[in-house]
């Protein structure tokens, strides 16, 4: 597969499984607190590269690619660089329809637990201010409303490329490795 139908396909399942986010939050009336981003600031978030290849994609196509591996070399910090915390909003990222799988997953889908039951995977401020709600939800998930499994997008992923998906990395060096490729894969056809 070329690197645009990969690209493709990643953005396919992004847009299926903001789809099913979309239905699960109306469904289960839970949302993000407005300006948190808590969850973002995490300095251990980790990525594949192909979840970033759109974004990397995208930074080409608009010029900013050099400008944002520069940024990224020169950086030991930790925090995702798409994060933006004067962003308004819910969403706290610069290019929030080019963030990772981890970052669409996390608060509004499930983990399939050793007696392959599915849990909701969380933060503490949703559990702890939307209690009722959240009960709610967690018993219909458990009675069998659907909520979106965070391996089978995964999976999902690992299917359109292995090796990009195969290991993980800090969520920067994913980042920077995307952009790497994408101008790679340019380099040798301009």
């Amino acid at each position: 597969m070329m690197l645009l139908e990969k690209i493709r396909a990643v953005e396919e399942v992004f847009m299926k499984l903001d789809g099913e986010i979309k239905a699960f939050q109306e469904s289960s009336t839970l949302q993000c607190k407005m300006g948190c981003g808590k969850c973002c600031f995490k300095p251990d978030i980790e990525a594949t590269i192909l979840e970033f290849l759109p974004f990397a994609h995208y930074l080409y196509k608009a010029g900013k690619a050099n400008e944002w591996l520069d940024r990224l070399n020169a950086s030991d910090s930790s925090i995702c660089h798409i994060l933006n915390p004067s962003q308004p909003g819910a969403g706290l990222c610069s290019e929030y329809q080019y963030r990772g799988l981890i970052c669409r997953l996390f608060g509004y889908s499930a983990r399939t637990n050793k007696y392959g039951e599915k849990e909701l995977i969380t933060c503490q401020i949703i559990k702890t201010e939307q209690v009722e709600a959240y009960q709610n939800i967690e018993s219909k998930i458990a009675m069998g409303e659907h909520v979106p499994v965070m391996n089978q997008f995964y999976m999902q992923l690992h299917a359109i490329d292995f090796e990009l998906t195969r290991d993980f990395y800090p969520i920067n060096k994913a980042i920077q490795i995307s952009i790497e490729s994408v101008l790679h894969y340019y380099a040798y056809r301009n």
